[in-house]
């Protein structure tokens, strides 16, 4: 689900607010953020005997780390367990039914569908279109994107390579480091990465905004450390119920930018897929038979 950086929420900078508590309260809060998964469903007493204190403690502490209520501390865990989550973690959340594989088939594909739904029930399609603006206005776009994301980072690009965009996609280091190095602020970049964040793209997205860029990010969480760089993030869940993560939402929210971008100048695209419809009637790349 997309989300503004203006509107994530200040807790993306817990760790300095973890740096002003008492060093008892520190350790008394450390074991929730370096695990929220174990404590994310826990009511405030539940949590409170689970680390031996008192229901009082814990929600000073709270308050002393910038949450107005418990329940906003709660999804603040929620989010830090999906950043944090990990392929053991979503097997286990999802034990084996009794019917085998093909129940987590169609488990995987009701997940997909509920993850599309909460884009869809979130998506703010407006933000597109300043964004289409800053697309064809751009010196150059590049787009950063490692480890899996890379295959979204690609799928991305090529599409905005069709409509004749001058775009580069950098999905490892080198790349990385060499892409980001001459932008300006007449420059847009893409960063796409989920949970923690692969160290590259967050390093290369850091530098970006440093040089003056535009910085637009991709992620799965508000407490991704896109959020720190970025002008705008966009959220989309690939929450899954297999071994991997599920790009069904984020191919979806580019899709969706994608068409914004296009649309936006419409008769441009037009000329451009004038020209391309003989090439994909009868272009050399095809197969024959």
């Amino acid at each position: 689900m997309p989300k503004s950086v203006s509107e994530t929420p200040s807790q993306v900078h817990l760790p300095e607010r973890i740096e002003q508590l008492s060093t008892k309260r520190q350790e008394i809060i450390r074991p929730i953020l370096e695990h929220p998964r174990e404590y994310v469903l826990l009511s405030v007493r539940a949590l409170a005997k689970r680390l031996g204190t008192d229901p009082a403690t814990i929600v000073r502490i709270v308050h002393g780390l910038g949450f107005s209520t418990y329940r906003e501390f709660q999804l603040h865990l929620h989010e830090l367990s999906l950043a944090f989550a990990t392929s053991l973690d979503t097997m286990q959340q999802h034990p084996a039914g009794d019917d085998g594989p093909d129940s987590a088939a169609r488990n995987s594909i009701f997940r997909d569908v509920k993850n599309l739904q909460g884009l869809k029930n979130s998506l703010d399609a407006s933000r597109f279109i300043p964004l289409a603006k800053r697309v064809y206005a751009a010196r150059r776009i590049v787009i950063l994107g490692a480890d899996l994301a890379a295959v979204l980072a690609e799928y991305l690009g090529y599409h905005l390579n069709l409509l004749g965009l001058p775009v580069f996609v950098a999905s490892s280091a080198g790349p990385v480091t060499h892409s980001v190095r001459s932008l300006t602020n007449k420059d847009l970049v893409f960063a796409i990465s989920f949970r923690r964040g692969i160290r590259q793209t967050v390093e290369g997205i850091h530098d970006a905004r440093l040089k003056g860029a535009y910085c637009v990010g991709i992620a799965d969480t508000y407490v991704s450390p896109l959020a720190r760089h970025c002008h705008e993030l966009f959220l989309a869940s690939i929450d899954s119920v297999y071994f991997g993560a599920s790009y069904t939402a984020p191919i979806a929210l580019a899709n969706s930018m994608l068409a914004a971008v296009g649309e936006f100048r419409r008769s441009r695209t037009m000329q451009i897929v004038r020209e391309l419809d003989e090439e994909q009637r009868r272009g050399s790349r095809w197969f024959t038979p």
